[in-house]
């Protein structure tokens, strides 16, 4: 489980780059989202604001100030709500300025309506300033008058700030690396998405509502200890698998047809990120079983690809070459490998990239390109591999019975020093495991009524 001690490891970590550019760090946590008129959505700390604090409550910020001399070391301030007997009634409670040094590590709280007043004096003689800018106009307005305030004081001793700098080389390079707390979070959220799947596969028959696999899904994740779904789940019976990012989940689910479920479990702020697609009635037809193994192939091939040194497109690539020659071999597609590849010809049934980081965000931060040159994976890298073959309803170039399929298969893979560990194994994935479960539990259904 993640402590505090986590978050300053985290805090020490970022100070020393923070340092080496004279930089100081002002980290905001997300705001309140409205919903529909005064409903709010629940809340959730931005990633980057609980990397380093562990602290989820709102209207929040975190200043680090660099060491700019023996006897100035560096120093961590959390500004935040303080105690108020009346609001904690109606909006709950709160930890508070006194208790907020030792809960969680900082070296001070403050008020947050003290944070625009503090900055200019705070940040005196930091030569640049580490912020995200794009996020809340108004904050982004309020900090640009305190940069304005600080380059007019410039004088003599005093050294202006010559910069903003983005937050990715700092925070968001270094998220990138699980360390072991952080791979036992993900573990969990992996453990409790495996739970989910497996129960919808058990659960799915012909007539039951998309929106009723939605909220066990949903129920599972919770009820085992996270806190929701770590994205808008997807599940897409039929030709709705078709469309990469369908969330409507309102369908009545049809004999004959294929259930994609792309939903994954969010616990202590980290991600899982799964997909499953399985027979609504718990068998393949010949289509449905010739696509699903050319899908499971290619991620098959993709995982055993993961390993130090390897490139992040190597993956996609070693993934789309084996979807392809599987269109060849079905007929889906007509040529060479090739002349599929070189004239991007698959994009008709696969149209997108194989993997994505994972981690406090289901499409977690890190550069994919280094040097302008794909990256290499390194141990403690999270990785998704998700290849999949979507065949439209309407596609009149394929026969009947191949229209409408679409399969996706992802898992999350952990990069090790000795290859890729799969975080996420255990969940039925071959057609044997996949129909041998759903007619187990069709049995033991039939046997009960």
């Amino acid at each position: 489980m993640p402590s505090s001690e986590l978050h300053q490891r985290n805090r020490a970590r970022l100070a020393e780059r923070l340092q080496q550019r004279n930089a100081a760090g002002i980290f905001f946590t997300a705001a309140h989202k409205v919903r529909n008129f005064d409903a709010e959505f629940r809340f959730r700390p931005d990633s980057d604001f609980w990397w380093l604090t562990g602290f989820a409550e709102p209207d929040c910020a975190l200043v680090i100030l660099p060491a700019l001399a023996a006897d100035k070391p560096g120093r961590t301030i959390l500004y935040l709500r303080d105690k108020d007997r009346e609001k904690e009634i109606w909006s709950g409670r709160r930890l508070g300025l006194a208790a907020a040094p030792a809960a969680l590590g900082v070296d001070e709280a403050r008020n947050i309506e003290r944070l625009f007043e503090d900055l200019p004096q705070l940040l005196v003689n930091c030569e640049r300033i580490v912020y995200r800018t794009g996020v809340e106009p108004e904050r982004d307005r309020r900090m640009l008058e305190v940069l304005a305030t600080l380059r007019a004081r410039a004088k003599g001793m005093i050294v202006p700030p010559l910069e903003l700098l983005d937050v990715n080389p700092f925070t968001h390079e270094l998220r990138l690396f699980k360390t072991p707390e952080e791979l036992e979070v993900m573990r969990k959220a992996a453990t409790i998405t495996r739970e989910a799947h497996t129960r919808a596969m058990r659960e799915c028959r012909p007539g039951v509502n998309e929106r009723e696999i939605d909220a066990l899904l949903d129920y599972t994740f919770r009820a085992r200890g996270g806190s929701g779904a770590a994205y808008t789940n997807i599940v897409a019976g039929g030709s709705n698998a078709c469309i990469l990012h369908y969330v409507e989940n309102d369908q009545p689910l049809k004999d004959g047809d294929l259930l994609l479920i792309d939903a994954g479990a969010e616990y202590q702020c980290y991600a899982s990120d799964v997909t499953r697609t399985f027979p609504v009635n718990g068998s393949f037809s010949p289509e449905q079983r010739a696509v699903y193994e050319v899908v499971l192939a290619a991620q098959l091939a993709a995982i055993a690809a993961v390993r130090p040194g390897a490139s992040f497109v190597s993956v996609h690539e070693c993934a789309l070459r084996v979807l392809c020659e599987g269109f060849l071999r079905l007929g889906l597609l007509s040529g060479t490998l090739e002349e599929v590849l070189e004239k991007h010809s698959y994009r008709r049934f696969y149209m997108h990239r194989t993997s994505h980081w994972l981690g406090l965000d289901v499409h977690d931060c890190g550069a994919y390109v280094v040097d302008s040159r794909s990256r290499l994976l390194e141990p403690g890298m999270v990785l998704t591999i998700e290849p999949g073959c979507y065949i439209a309803a309407d596609e009149d170039s394929v026969e009947p019975p191949w229209r409408g399929i679409g399969v996706r298969i992802e898992d999350d893979v952990l990069v090790t020093d000795k290859g890729g560990e799969v975080l996420t194994a255990g969940i039925p994935k071959t057609v044997s495991e996949i129909e041998s479960l759903m007619s187990s539990q069709r049995f033991t259904a039939s046997a009960a009524g």
